[in-house]
């Protein structure tokens, strides 16, 4: 790992953890690359089982978890339950996830492992691969939900808009 790696993953586990969130992705801060960081350790009975490479593990053996090019099972059932995101700040919505993931995932060191988990770790390993494939979660809001925040969406868009044309004019 470069340390330019190292100090932009410092970075987003800062940045994480002052605003209160259990995950970030880089192109949530305008790095399109396939990275993502996931922290749960602050509540460790969030899930209910952890395996890594087909072995039980603790949270703490892992945390924060580091990722690259994240390749996950696709589920079939799946449960709403309340989430939220550090992009869309004080919405919170039920998004319906499968409860459980098994994901291959490249570590900064260059070893891909195979985790299974269920509860928050699972929902945020598949929240922030969501992120890296371009899926926000507003995508995966119901209609009922997106009605609700309309008003709120409409506002973040058009400021994303200024802010843009700020960007062109500079330019």
């Amino acid at each position: 790992m470069t340390d330019e790696l190292r100090q932009l993953t410092d970075d987003m586990i800062e940045t994480m953890r002052a605003a209160e969130g259990v995950g970030l992705a880089a192109p949530q801060i305008g790095i399109p690359i396939q990275l993502a960081v996931i922290d749960v350790s602050h509540d460790p009975e969030c899930i209910t089982y952890l395996r890594v490479d087909g072995k039980d593990a603790a949270l703490d053996d892992i945390m924060p978890l580091i990722f690259i090019n994240p390749d996950l099972d696709s589920g079939k059932k799946k449960v709403a339950e309340p989430e939220g995101c550090l992009s869309f700040p004080d919405m919170r919505a039920d998004i319906a996830r499968p409860p459980e993931v098994r994901a291959k995932l490249q570590l900064l060191d260059g070893r891909t492992v195979e985790i299974e988990t269920d509860g928050l770790l699972a929902r945020a390993i598949r929240h922030e691969t969501d992120h890296l494939n371009g899926i926000l979660f507003i995508d995966r809001m119901s209609t009922a939900a997106k009605l609700k925040f309309r008003r709120q969406l409409r506002y973040m868009q058009e400021e994303w808009k200024d802010k843009e044309k700020q960007k062109a004019k500079l330019a």
